[in-house]
C-alpha cells in the first residue's frame, strides 16, 4: 500500500479511489488545519522568548529550557512550512488535472454531439435540398421579372409609323423655331412716283439770295 493510501485509509483493490473534488477538498482542510498550527507555533514561539528573558541569568536553567522548547517549536514550525509548500503543490496539480479532466469530457460530449449530427445527416439529401432552394430562387427571379413588365404594350403599334411621326413633329419644332429667329415679315414700303416733282421758281430761290446779301452787308458796315 502506498503512503498516501496509508494517509487516507485507502482499502483494497474493490475499494474506489476519491474523485478530485473530494481530493481537493481533503487538501484544503489539510492547508487550514497546518496554518493553524502554525499560528499555534509561533505563539508558543513567542511566549518561550518571554520566558528566557524573564528568567535571564538570575535562573539559567530555567531560560536554557525556555530556549531548547523555542528551538522545538521552530523547528516544527519549519517542518510545517514545507509540508505546507508541498501540499499546496499538489493542490494546484490537482486542480489542473481536475480542469483538463473536465475539459476534456466535454470536448468529448461536443464530439459526440457533433457525430450524432453528422450520423443524422444524408448528403445526398442535403444537395437535393440546396439544388431545391436554387430552382426556387430561379422561378421567385421570374415571377419578379413578370410581375415588373408593363401590361397592354406589345408590338401593337408599327414602328415605322411611329417614326415618321416623331420626324414630322420635329420638323415642325424646326420650322417654327426657324421663324421665331428670322423675326415678323417685312413691312412693303409704297413705290415711289414716276413723274418728277414741281422745280423750285428761279425767281423764288433769287430772292432769297438778294436778301442775304443785304443782310451781310448790312453786317459789315456796322
Amino acid at each position: 500500500m502506498s503512503v498516501f493510501g496509508k494517509l487516507f485509509g485507502t482499502g483494497g483493490k474493490g475499494c474506489k479511489g476519491p474523485s478530485p473534488q473530494e481530493a481537493i477538498q481533503k487538501l484544503r482542510d489539510t492547508e487550514q488545519m497546518l496554518t493553524k498550527k502554525q499560528e499555534f507555533l509561533e505563539k508558543k514561539i513567542e511566549l518561550e522568548l518571554m520566558t528566557a528573558r524573564k528568567h535571564g541569568t538570575k535562573n539559567k536553567r530555567a531560560a536554557l529550557q525556555a530556549l531548547k522548547r523555542k528551538k522545538r517549536y521552530e523547528k516544527q514550525l519549519g517542518q510545517i512550512d514545507g509540508t505546507l509548500s508541498t501540499i499546496e503543490f499538489q493542490r494546484e496539480a490537482l486542480e489542473n488535472a481536475n480542469t483538463n479532466t473536465e475539459v476534456l469530457k466535454n470536448m468529448g460530449f461536443a464530439a459526440k454531439a457533433m457525430k450524432a449530427a453528422h450520423d443524422n445527416m444524408d448528403i445526398d439529401k442535403v444537395d437535393e435540398l440546396m439544388q431545391d432552394i436554387a430552382e426556387q430562387q430561379d422561378l421567385a427571379q421570374e415571377v419578379s421579372d413578370a410581375i415588373s413588365k408593363p401590361v397592354g404594350f406589345g408590338d401593337e403599334f408599327d414602328d415605322d409609323e411611329l417614326m415618321a411621326e416623331l420626324e414630322e413633329l420635329e420638323q415642325e419644332e424646326l420650322d417654327k423655331n426657324l421663324l421665331e429667329v428670322q423675326g415678323p415679315e417685312t413691312v412693303p414700303l409704297p413705290n415711289v412716283p414716276a413723274a418728277c416733282l414741281p422745280a423750285k421758281p428761279a425767281k423764288k430761290k433769287q430772292e432769297e439770295d438778294d436778301d442775304d446779301m443785304r443782310e451781310l452787308e448790312n453786317w459789315a458796315s456796322v
